[in-house]
C-alpha cells in the first residue's frame, strides 16, 4: 500500500532554545498554515491507514470490544475520528453563513468491520481535505453548535476547528493505542501521542521534534 506523499515547508513556525523550553511561535503567512495544517491532518490520518495496513491482520480485530474501555472498538474509534474531518470539511463546502455541529455521527458503517472499507474511508477524507481545505478561509467565523448536554452555540473559526479535528483524532489514536495493546499488537511509538507531548519530549518523527 502506497500513502499518500507528504509535503514539507521551506519555513518553520516555531523555535526552541532547549530541549524542555516552549516553543516560540514566529510569523508565518496564511498559506503557509494552510498548508501546516493539511499536513498534519494527513500525517495522523495516514498513521490510520499504517495501522490497517501493517498493524492489524483480520477484520475481527477491528471489532474486538476492549477490556478496559467499556464499548470500545478500534473500528469505531477509527470511524468517529474521521468523521470530525468529514463533518468539518461538509461544513467548509456549505454556504455563508456556516454552522457546524459534530454530534451528528453515522454509526455502524462498514469501515468499523472492515479493513479494507477502513483503509478507503480514511484515504477519501484525506483526497477531500486536500480539494477543500486550502479554497477556505481559516479565519472565517463559524458556529459550532454542541449538546453539552445543554444545547450550547460558540463562535469559532475553520483553521481553529481543523487543528481541534486533528487533535481529536489523536485523542482517538491513543485508545487504539489501548485496545491493540490488548491484543498484543505493537504500534509506533508515536502513535497516539500529542504533537505537544512529542516536541516537549524531544521525540523526532512527522509530528515531533523535527518539525521545529
Amino acid at each position: 500500500m502506497v500513502h499518500p506523499t507528504l509535503e514539507t515547508t521551506s519555513e518553520t513556525t516555531t523555535t526552541m532554545s532547549s530541549s524542555n523550553a516552549q516553543p516560540t511561535i514566529s510569523s508565518q503567512s496564511g498559506h503557509d498554515l494552510v498548508q501546516q495544517q493539511i499536513i498534519v491532518a494527513k500525517t495522523i490520518l495516514i498513521q490510520g491507514i499504517d495501522l490497517l495496513d501493517n498493524h492489524l491482520t483480520s477484520d475481527e480485530q477491528l471489532s474486538v470490544h476492549s477490556k478496559h474501555l467499556p464499548g470500545s472498538t478500534i473500528g469505531k474509534h477509527l470511524r468517529h475520528a474521521r468523521d470530525h474531518f468529514v463533518l468539518l470539511a461538509e461544513c467548509m463546502l456549505s454556504p455563508a453563513p456556516r454552522v457546524l455541529s459534530y454530534d451528528t455521527r453515522i454509526r455502524n458503517t462498514p469501515m468499523e468491520t472492515s479493513i479494507d472499507e477502513a483503509r478507503k474511508a480514511l484515504l477519501e477524507t484525506i483526497k477531500q481535505l486536500e480539494e477543500v481545505v486550502p479554497t477556505t478561509n481559516f479565519d472565517e467565523e463559524v458556529t459550532l453548535q454542541a449538546i453539552t448536554p445543554y444545547m450550547h452555540s460558540f463562535k469559532t473559526t475553520i483553521g481553529r476547528e481543523l487543528w481541534f479535528a486533528s487533535l481529536h483524532c489523536v485523542h482517538h489514536w491513543s485508545m487504539v493505542r489501548v485496545i491493540a495493546g490488548e491484543m498484543d499488537i505493537e504500534l509506533d511509538d508515536d502513535f497516539g501521542f500529542a504533537p505537544s507531548t512529542l516536541v516537549y519530549q524531544d521525540r523526532d518523527g512527522p509530528l515531533g521534534r523535527g518539525k521545529l
